[in-house]
């Protein structure tokens, strides 16, 4: 009798655990059809896309960061700072633009995982990314207050800190309602329209290029190449400014730069998190975020070599370094100008952030893993205006009470997960098998599992199966663990590595040459036929893995305070999903390989039993099957993803 007991809870536990890794691993369905439906307005253009990326993407980096880093870090070098920031973008970019093109619909890298990688992960990525929204979001409303009242000598900031401080620790040190104020108003635009709050970051857009282009323009007239090879001898406390020339720091301080700056190109995602608003969204997402690349590349570059060379790099002023230089070379009123770029500038970036952020909150609720009220889009102006409303009064309470300085490392870990995520989710959809009918009727001929080392270089087949995916996923793990490896031993054995002591060396080397022997193994893997997309990622999978290795290495960087913080966030996220997601997702399992859903494979190759199957087998209606079939033979098919 116990034993009958035993076997029945055993039976019951087992289920319940299958049914467990099946909710956490189950993939969001493309349901194929060739006109999308949204409720969202389908009103932007190639162009419209590419300002909102610029709009995000150009903030306080171009009129701060620049001298911060150019004063303490990296001096002249900063140039090269940029450049390699700008590439490492690239790297991560590019994977966007081909998921964009893709997927193109609101969410972002969430959706990218959804239909890819599976629900957990998914659900990681959404709540990272509406948290690498929220303190954006924030620190640029306290940023443009703080210029503001800058500016007016800060009678605001005096005012409030005598009539109404806050003495709390980790609080502001009084309320900045301008900020909250700023944050409210442009969540209010928002939710009028989407062409309306186009419009506006348009043309400020416009301005803070044009002030961009003045800076450069003015700056030529005044540069002095001496500025680049200071001798040592002329460097005021050196011990503080270094030892002058184009690398004061040295090549560590440019390399450091770099990983300072890299942080400037961050939000150029929120065109892919918009394309479900485009007109044409698998061509203009793709081109919106090469663009808006290159354009903050040289939107970067050039004024910091115009810096550079305008004054000594020791002499900036870190907080206001572009005023501070056309000062002391006598430009006052090119100080007046520069303002109204800045004001620009941190006024699109907000009004940006703010829009990206409510677009991943509405795809979460759309499919249930966070609470479906938030999914509610206006008929009248067909924006998420609860989701708009909800985040925007959120992030305003964050800036008018927070101290945001120890949270803006946060927003780093969502963001570089993301951008991981979304390269390996690339490979994974390049590399992934669509099961061939003969297998699937004669059964498997071999285990996935059951290949000899000759396979790893020369696969017997030129199209994927399960084998040469299955290689493709352990050697990707390989590629993750041996860079966590590497980076750990640079990071905390840097000294014993500078000594070449030789037991460090081998720590080195070893995950370094699993790295190299990993790449091309996968290299040698057969690839799907993406002849049908807008746009591909060149080189795979040397440039997504290149984006995998230096997200994760920067991740590495980042503080144990800040991934505690990070671990508490992710607690509060894993109990709004056990608790709510969990239960009130949509019905997203997948019912046949999500590889030909996105890359438009012909139906030959999909096995009978799928290809065939009614309504009740698959949970969509043979008219429909029918439809996507005769879409996917004709190649004309537009991807979209499922709807609940």
């Amino acid at each position: 009798m116990l034993s009958a007991k035993l076997s029945a809870l055993a039976a019951a536990l087992s289920s319940a655990v299958e049914h467990l890794v099946q909710s956490l691993t189950r993939r969001k369905s493309i349901k194929s059809s060739l006109d999308a439906e949204t409720k969202l307005d389908k009103c932007l253009s190639t162009i419209d896309l590419t300002f909102l990326g610029i709009g995000c993407t150009l903030g306080s980096g171009i009129y701060v960061v620049i001298g911060q880093v150019a004063k303490s870090i990296a001096g002249p070098s900063v140039v090269l700072s940029f450049l390699i920031a700008a590439l490492a973008s690239v790297l991560a970019g590019l994977s966007y633009a081909e998921f964009g093109s893709r997927v193109p619909r609101a969410g972002s890298a969430y959706v990218y995982s959804y239909v890819t990688v599976g629900e957990i992960w998914a659900f990681v990525i959404g709540w990272n990314l509406i948290l690498e929204y929220v303190i954006g979001s924030a620190s640029v409303a306290r940023a443009t207050s703080t210029y503001i009242d800058a500016m007016t000598h800060h009678t605001m900031s005096n005012f409030l800190t005598e009539h109404a401080p806050i003495n709390v620790p980790s609080l502001s040190p009084y309320p900045d309602f301008l900020a909250f104020g700023l944050t409210i108003l442009l969540s209010v635009i928002l939710c009028l329209g989407m062409r309306e709050s186009s419009l506006i970051n348009n043309i400020f857009t416009i301005v803070n290029l044009f002030v961009i282009g003045y800076i450069i323009i003015c700056g030529l007239f005044q540069v002095n190449a001496h500025n680049w090879s200071i001798p040592y001898e002329e460097v005021p406390h050196p011990e503080v400014n270094g030892v002058g020339g184009f690398f004061p720091f040295g090549v560590l301080g440019m390399a450091a730069g770099a990983g300072t700056c890299f942080y400037c190109f961050v939000g150029f995602d929120v065109i892919a998190t918009a394309g479900e608003e485009a007109v044409n969204p698998q061509k203009a997402i793709p081109v919106a975020i090469t663009s808006c690349l290159a354009v903050c590349a040289v939107a970067y570059i050039l004024p910091s070599i115009i810096l550079t060379l305008m004054v000594p790099y020791y002499s900036l002023d870190p907080l206001a370094p572009l005023p501070s230089a056309f000062e002391l070379v006598g430009w006052y009123v090119a100080a007046y100008v520069i303002d109204a770029g800045a004001i620009c500038s941190l006024a699109t970036c907000l009004l940006t952030s703010i829009c990206g952020m409510p677009r991943v909150v509405y795809a979460m609720a759309c499919d249930g893993l966070i609470f479906k009220f938030l999914a509610y889009v206006s008929n009248r102006f067909q924006t998420p205006v609860i989701a708009t409303m909800v985040t925007g009064t959120f992030t305003g309470l964050m800036a008018l009470l927070f101290n945001l300085r120890d949270l803006v490392d946060m927003m780093s870990i969502g963001t570089l997960l993301a951008y991981t995520l979304v390269s390996i989710c690339v490979l994974l959809l390049r590399y992934e098998d669509g099961e061939d009918e003969s297998e699937l009727a004669n059964g498997p001929s071999s285990s996935p599992f059951n290949f000899s080392p000759i396979e790893f270089f020369q696969p017997r087949n030129n199209l994927p199966n399960k084998k040469s995916f299955c290689v493709v996923k352990i050697f990707l793990l390989v590629e993750v663990v041996g860079t966590v490896w590497s980076g750990l031993v640079v990071l905390y054995l840097s000294r014993q590595l500078h000594e070449a002591v030789w037991w460090t060396i081998v720590l080195l080397i070893i995950p370094l040459l699993l790295m190299v022997f990993s790449l091309v193994v996968i290299w040698c893997q057969p690839q799907n036929d993406t002849s049908i997309l807008s746009f591909r990622v060149p080189l795979v999978p040397l440039i997504p893995l290149l984006s995998v290795i230096l997200n994760v290495y920067l991740m590495l960087n980042l503080s144990v305070a800040t991934w505690l913080r990070f671990l508490v966030w992710m607690l509060g996220g894993f109990l709004v999903y056990f608790l709510y997601g969990i239960r009130h997702n949509g019905d997203h399992i997948h019912c046949r390989d999500s590889y030909l859903e996105l890359s438009g494979s012909n139906t030959d190759s999909l096995p009978s039993n799928l290809a065939n199957s009614d309504a009740s087998s698959v949970g969509e209606s043979n008219g429909h099957l029918a439809t996507e079939k005769a879409a996917l033979q004709s190649g004309t098919l537009d991807l979209v993803p499922g709807k609940d």
